[in-house]
């Protein structure tokens, strides 16, 4: 066997891609690990909805012959029991696809041939399968076969939880349960029994309880080896939100596996905005500490250990940094990569494109394929949890709240109540989206005597609340021509800005060729650097919360604003000097994101903040 052949036998084996698949929504990637897990990509899952878990269940054990039987709500712990084996089934499902691949021929067409052919080139396993490719039958070719077979790695099966959504829940007499059954806690506890080796994906922000929780799991601690059965995936926005919430695991002996940047404001689904903190100066400030911050959590993890008597780390375990929102093309995909040392990068609204990897139904898709740029907002009222939320105009969940409207029946029907959080009017929370909560906050402001103008203001204010349970979920059983629970068959879908950029349908193949440079699947319209990108939308949102605030801009929030273009400002003196880290690019290319970085500076600076109002 020749030299190359002995090299690859000895390298360890690691995950293929430098990519993952974010997850999209409460169902769009609800059974995305058994599309892309097989061909080496990782994905997540949401867990936030223990309902339409059940329902995938229920569809996949019918698809793939197992048994089912139903979990229903008058099953002990059944919210986190349906998680746990809706899981396991992934797992198993996973287990087969594994199996078959590996022992499939190396014939055109066949898994096992795509598998090497979406690696990135730069992958030994991938020059290897195409130098195996290319030599006749015989001995040597068939050893090589067997080295890759050996190769193959499945993508990982990651769950997401918002912390956010951890709501208490009842009793069938009324009464709260304790709180490990509030819905992230009971989601935790799910993915926690589970059989999955893989990681939990915290994103929305810090969770002090639900942190705390997974104290109560033996899989989130290093076992005998030092491994982690179950690792711990951050979504933060920047280095001091990384550093606050590492540290508060660190304490309990948990390590962080992997902190995964986001963007603020240039991504899908709710839209986290920083002070004007941009993703660039982030990404900066993680280069120059990663190594710091990883030498302290390290410390300060294995002394809570000690102190726990649990087994230690024996080194500094791996501590990851990924970057994910708005990424557009292989240049700014390798730039990340490159000039930041990052580990990793996620691509999500792209992939609603691909039929064959995430859930959309036919119509929704169709308008996502032919959208225009304007079809994309920014949403400042449509999510009953009060964070801007990116939303697309053309779906059917906006369709369906206008129609309530028009029927004089705003709001929506309230079954799932993850986010049920209100108490104005009732002393259980309910919903700002439920039709009850609507029902009574118009007869509040109709008992106002209020000029017919505000009281229209207010009442749309109201009434721009989405259901976004079901409208999040519908389109799984949709895709999967499955009947909708309760009827419910409005989508509502929370794209990236940055999918105004694609249009059409595409293969799995076809997007990961697009990240790594092979194809070019972009549509015609100018789109500016991704970084640019983030900017403009962050001084649309400071012009937003001026006209907003400019009758009542306390102090506070004056000097609020006053920071959030300062920091702005300070984002544009970084990437002034960026350009010159752009090997990859051209020339024009680097001249044209000069001009409109100066030019989106004279947008900032011409920004007037509004007079102070002395409050009486």
């Amino acid at each position: 066997m020749n030299s190359t052949i002995q090299y690859i036998e000895q390298t360890n084996t690691s995950l293929p891609h430098l990519f993952h698949i974010p997850v999209m929504g409460i169902s769009y990637t609800i059974d995305a690990p058994l599309k892309v897990a097989r061909f080496g990509i990782s994905s997540v899952v949401s867990i936030v909805e223990d309902g339409v878990a059940e329902g995938m269940r229920k569809f996949y054990c019918n698809q793939e012959g197992e048994p089912y039987v139903p979990i229903t709500q008058k099953d002990p712990d059944y919210r986190a029991r349906r998680i746990s084996e809706y899981l396991n089934l992934l797992e198993r499902i996973l287990q087969k696809q594994m199996e078959t691949i590996k022992s499939e021929p190396f014939e055109k067409g066949k898994d096992i041939v795509k598998y090497f052919e979406m690696l990135p080139d730069s992958s030994r396993e991938k020059i290897l399968f195409e130098r195996m490719q290319s030599m006749e039958d015989g001995t040597e070719k068939y050893a090589l076969q067997e080295i890759l077979r050996s190769k193959i790695v499945a993508g990982s099966i990651d769950a997401n939880i918002m912390t956010k959504c951890d709501k208490t829940n009842y009793s069938a007499d009324d009464e709260p349960l304790p709180a490990e059954y509030n819905d992230a806690m009971a989601a935790l506890r799910g993915y926690a029994q589970s059989r999955l080796h893989s990681s939990i994906v915290f994103s929305a922000g810090m969770n002090p309880r639900l942190f705390s929780y997974c104290e109560s799991f033996a899989d989130f601690f290093p076992q005998e080896n030092g491994m982690l059965n179950k690792k711990i995936i951050l979504k933060v926005s920047d280095y001091r939100s990384a550093y606050i919430q590492g540290k508060f695991l660190a304490k309990k002996g948990l390590w962080v596996s992997e902190f995964r940047i986001e963007s603020g404001l240039n991504c899908g689904g709710h839209a986290f905005a920083t002070d004007g903190y941009l993703l660039g100066p982030a990404l900066e400030e993680f280069k120059m500490k990663r190594e710091s911050l990883a030498d302290e959590l390290f410390e300060i993890c294995n002394n809570a250990l000690r102190q726990k008597g649990k087994n230690i780390f024996e080194k500094c375990p791996e501590s990851k940094v990924t970057v994910q929102g708005g990424i557009g093309t292989a240049n700014e995909n390798y730039f990340l990569l490159e000039y930041y040392r990052l580990d990793g990068t996620g691509w999500g609204s792209p992939f609603l494109l691909a039929p064959e990897v995430t859930n959309l139904d036919r119509d929704t898709l169709r308008d996502l394929a032919t959208a225009q740029p304007e079809d994309y907002y920014l949403s400042y009222l449509s999510s009953p949890l009060g964070v801007p939320f990116n939303n697309f105009k053309k779906s059917s969940g906006e369709k369906d709240r206008l129609q309530r409207i028009e029927k004089n029946r705003p709001g929506s029907p309230c079954y799932n109540k993850h986010l049920t959080f209100n108490t104005e009017f009732t002393e259980k929370p309910i919903c700002t989206a439920s039709r009850e909560y609507q029902n009574l906050k118009i007869k509040q402001l109709e008992s106002m005597s209020l000029p017919p103008e505000k009281l229209k203001e207010e009442i749309d204010i109201v009434t721009s609340k989405e259901c976004l349970c079901h409208g999040l979920e519908a389109a799984a059983y949709l895709k999967k021509e499955l009947p909708p629970p309760h009827k419910l068959k409005a989508v509502s879908i929370c794209p990236g800005p940055n999918l105004a950029f694609f249009s059409g349908e595409f293969s799995l193949a076809d997007i990961v060729d697009h990240i790594y440079g092979r194809k070019n699947i972009l549509n015609s319209l100018p789109r500016p650097n991704m970084f640019l990108n983030e900017l403009k939308l962050y001084i649309d949102y400071l012009k937003n919360d001026i006209v907003k605030n400019i009758d009542s801009a306390t102090e506070r929030k004056l000097k609020s604003m006053e920071a959030f273009k300062s920091n702005l400002l300070e984002g544009v003196e970084y990437y002034k000097s960026l350009t010159q880290q752009m090997v990859r690019e051209s020339e024009q290319y680097r001249k044209k994101f000069r001009e409109t970085l100066h030019s989106l500076e004279q947008s900032i600076q011409s920004i007037s903040l509004p007079e102070l109002v002395e409050l009486s």
